[in-house]
């Protein structure tokens, strides 16, 4: 079986990387300083290409602004 053309274009998964290493870097900080291990390792772990590390940021955003003030 062949992949599609797009697939074969090593600039896509650069680009898919680079997507998925900025949002679990964000999700991480964010889950170490609100001091939460769980979400931490939860977040180290699970692999989904930047959507787990979103919903885990929006999903925090309420809690981490009352942490900075």
């Amino acid at each position: 079986m062949e992949l599609p053309q797009i697939l074969s274009n090593p600039l896509v998964y650069f680009t898919i990387i680079t997507w998925s290493i900025i949002w679990k870097g964000l999700a991480l900080w964010r889950a170490a300083r609100l001091n939460q291990p769980g979400w931490f390792i939860a977040l180290l772990v699970i692999n989904t290409v930047g959507i787990f590390e979103i919903i885990y940021l929006l999903v925090t955003n309420k809690k981490y602004k009352e942490f900075n003030q």
